[in-house]
């Protein structure tokens, strides 16, 4: 008889949303499409020091930028 392994949950992007960029996560860009998406609904990017103000700003234009919170992992 053999066993089965357990099943893991699916490992999550850390990684920096930033177009070329594989640097760790260090802040997480909450926001949403208000034309789309529900007020309480919430879509993420993640961003690394540099491009955390590039990522802010262009969400921000658009009026989807809802919050930049720390990034753990």
């Amino acid at each position: 008889m053999t066993e089965e392994a357990a099943p893991t949950a699916p490992t999550l992007p850390s990684a920096c949303s930033a177009r070329g960029c594989g640097n760790p996560a260090t802040w997480a860009l909450l926001w949403n499409n208000p034309k789309i998406h529900t007020p309480d609904r919430r879509k993420t990017w993640l961003a690394c020091d540099e491009h955390k103000d590039s990522l802010s700003d262009f969400l921000d234009r658009r009026s989807f930028l809802r919050s930049v919170e720390p990034f753990s992992g």
